[in-house]
């Protein structure tokens, strides 16, 4: 997937708000993530307990990305427990995800799926 050139402003940010693909709930403000290219692979979207319980998840691997360097930034999400030294990225209102990434030895990247979430 190609990011789509509406999504990103001349400054390389998120142009509009990002948002859950299932509820609609507001994840980040226009303007707050910056766009990244990164291969990440990400386990099929799913409820956060069935994400957890599952030991080697289907999924795919992820390019397109809105990198976050601090976790206060976001309006509205949840971290899965750790799973090795990855905590998931999930809507804090419905439990769906992932939605994104975040390795617990860099404090600072949090990366969030353009394909896992909506924009408006």
């Amino acid at each position: 997937m190609e990011c789509d050139a509406g999504l990103v402003s001349p400054g390389g940010n998120n142009a509009k708000a990002v948002l859950c693909q299932r509820c609609g709930s507001k994840v980040l403000l226009p303007g707050s993530a910056r766009y990244c290219q990164r291969e990440l692979f990400l386990p099929s979207m799913r409820k956060k307990n069935a994400l957890l319980a599952d030991d080697s998840p289907d999924g795919e691997m992820l390019k397109d990305h809105w990198l976050v360097d601090d976790m206060y930034t976001f309006e509205n999400v949840g971290f899965t427990k750790d799973v090795g030294n990855i905590k998931y990225l999930i809507c804090a209102d419905c439990e769906i995800g992932p939605i994104g990434w975040h390795c617990l030895e860099d404090k600072k990247s949090f990366y969030v799926a353009l394909e896992r979430v909506k924009h408006e």
